[in-house]
C-alpha cells in the first residue's frame, strides 16, 4: 500500500490535509469494503470523522492530520486481513475492525489470525477481535482451568466453544462437555410441562446456538446422539469424573460456592475446563454466595489456573450492544445484580 499527499497541514496535528492510499496489485476498495463501498465508507466516515473519496485501487482521505493518520492505520489492518484472509473480507471482518478502533483495543491483526481457531471445515474458522480475546485463546492453550469473566457479547462463552470444537478435531480430547446451572427465575422446574430433557431445554439453548455455529446441523447431531458432545445441566455433573474431556461451565455467576466446587472437582486426566460467567448478572437468592465470585478470590493466584476480565470495550455483537449496556448501567436508579 502506497500514498500520496495533498492538502496544507500546520506544524501540529490539528491542520487539515488529504491522503491518498493506493492498494498493491489488483487489490480495490470494493474488496476491502465486504462489497458495500458505500455503506462501509460511510461508517468510515463518521468513526474517523473524516471524508472519504473512493476509486477501484485508492482511496482519499481528507480531515485532521490526527484522523487521517488514523483512518490510514485502519486500511493497514484492514489490507493485512485481506490477505490473510485469503483475499477475502467479510462485513463481519469489517465490523469487528472497526470495533476495534472505536473501543481503542486494536490488535495485530497477524496475532489475531495466529490465535485462529479452525473448527468444521464447511465453517469459517473463528478468531478473536480483540487484545482480550487473543489473551483469552492463548490463556485456553497453555491452562488446565480459565475463567473468562464479564459483559455479554465479549465472546466469552463462543471462544471457549470453538476452542472446544477445535480441540476435538485435532484430537487433544475425546469428548466435549457442556454445561450451565438451570437456575429458577420466576417459575419452578417442577411446575413446567414436559420432560425434564425438555424443562431444561430453554436453559441450555444459547449453548446449543454456539455450537451450531460451529459445526454442521448434522455432524453437531450425530455427535451428540454417539454421546461426544454432551449437552447438560449443571446438576447433572454430580459424582462424576470427565477424563479427556473438554469442559465448558456457562453462566457460571449462578452456582453457589458448593456447586462450583463440585463442578471444578469433576476434571479427570487430560481434561481442559472453562467457566464463564457476569457476576453483575446472577440470579442467585441474597441469602446465596456466589460459586463464581468466591472462585475468583481464591484461586486467582493458583498456578495452572488462567483469568481473562472482558469490559465493555471488548463487546463484539452489534456496535450499538455496548453503548446500550453502558447507558443501562450509568441510569440514575438502575441497580446491577450483584
Amino acid at each position: 500500500m502506497t500514498e500520496a499527499v495533498s492538502g496544507s497541514r500546520s506544524g501540529n496535528d490539528s491542520g487539515t490535509g488529504s491522503r491518498r492510499i493506493y492498494f498493491e496489485g489488483n487489490i480495490n476498495a470494493h474488496e476491502l469494503c465486504a462489497g458495500d463501498e458505500v455503506r462501509n465508507l460511510r461508517a468510515l466516515s463518521a468513526l474517523f470523522s473524516v471524508e472519504l473519496t473512493a476509486r477501484e485501487n485508492w482511496v482519499l482521505i481528507t480531515g485532521s492530520a490526527d484522523q487521517v493518520s488514523k483512518c490510514m492505520a485502519f486500511f493497514t489492518d484492514l489490507t493485512a486481513l485481506y490477505k490473510l484472509r485469503s483475499r477475502k473480507i467479510t462485513q463481519r471482518d469489517f465490523d469487528f475492525l472497526c470495533g476495534s478502533y472505536r473501543s481503542s483495543t486494536q490488535s495485530d491483526p497477524a496475532k489475531l489470525w495466529k490465535n485462529r481457531l479452525e473448527v468444521s471445515p464447511k465453517k469459517p474458522c473463528v478468531m478473536p477481535r480483540s487484545r482480550r480475546q487473543q489473551s483469552y485463546v492463548e490463556l485456553m492453550r497453555s491452562n488446565e482451568v480459565v475463567f473468562g469473566i464479564g459483559p455479554a457479547g465479549t465472546g466469552k462463552t463462543y471462544l471457549a466453544m470453538a476452542m472446544a470444537v477445535a480441540s476435538f478435531l485435532k484430537g487433544d480430547v475425546s469428548r466435549i462437555v457442556l454445561t450451565r446451572p438451570a437456575r429458577e427465575s420466576g417459575e419452578r422446574l417442577g411446575f413446567l410441562p414436559g420432560s425434564m430433557e425438555e424443562k431444561v431445554s430453554p436453559y441450555l439453548r444459547p449453548l446449543y446456538d454456539a455450537l451450531y455455529d460451529m459445526l454442521d446441523y448434522d455432524e453437531a447431531q450425530g455427535l451428540i446422539a454417539k454421546g461426544i458432545i454432551e449437552v447438560a445441566p449443571l446438576a447433572f455433573m454430580r459424582g462424576r469424573t470427565l477424563n479427556n474431556a473438554f469442559i465448558i461451565l456457562d453462566e457460571a455467576q449462578n452456582t453457589t460456592v458448593d456447586q462450583m466446587l463440585m463442578f471444578l472437582t469433576r476434571m479427570g486426566f487430560g481434561s481442559r475446563c472453562v467457566i464463564t460467567g457476569d457476576p453483575q448478572q446472577s440470579d442467585l437468592r441474597e441469602n446465596e454466595r456466589s460459586g463464581l465470585k468466591h472462585a475468583m478470590e481464591t484461586l486467582q493466584d493458583l498456578s495452572g489456573i488462567g483469568f481473562v476480565m472482558f469490559d465493555t470495550s471488548d463487546v463484539v455483537r452489534h456496535h450499538l450492544l455496548e453503548k446500550i449496556i453502558t447507558h443501562y448501567t450509568s441510569a440514575p436508579g438502575f441497580t446491577e445484580k450483584a
